[in-house]
């Protein structure tokens, strides 16, 4: 099921969209920067936060080749996608467990 979670207050998350995946009792969280630069991160709950969930442990990163250079800039945009996996509310069922 992918959400748009872009009307957040405060950051702009207009381009990033989230995909949380079930299967065979296996979640998986994805989000997606869909403007350039363009990448995936897939994420896994941190279950040592305080609410179960935090801002994920990134698993994978999918980032073209052209990433190579400026890791600086590309780090500011992991970081904001990892700031909206936590406020989009990724991985909610982790915490009812």
């Amino acid at each position: 099921m992918a959400r748009d979670y872009g009307a957040f207050t405060g950051m702009n998350f207009s381009h990033f969209v989230r995909i949380d995946r079930e299967r065979r009792g296996l979640e998986r969280h994805y989000v997606v920067h869909t403007h350039d630069p363009k990448f995936t991160l897939e994420l896994a709950p941190d279950h040592d936060a305080p609410d179960k969930v935090g801002q994920g442990i990134i698993k994978r990163i999918c980032v073209p080749n052209s990433w190579a250079g400026d890791y600086g800039k590309y780090g500011k945009m992991l970081n904001a996608a990892q700031e909206f996996f936590a406020q989009s509310g990724a991985g909610r069922s982790a915490q009812r467990r």
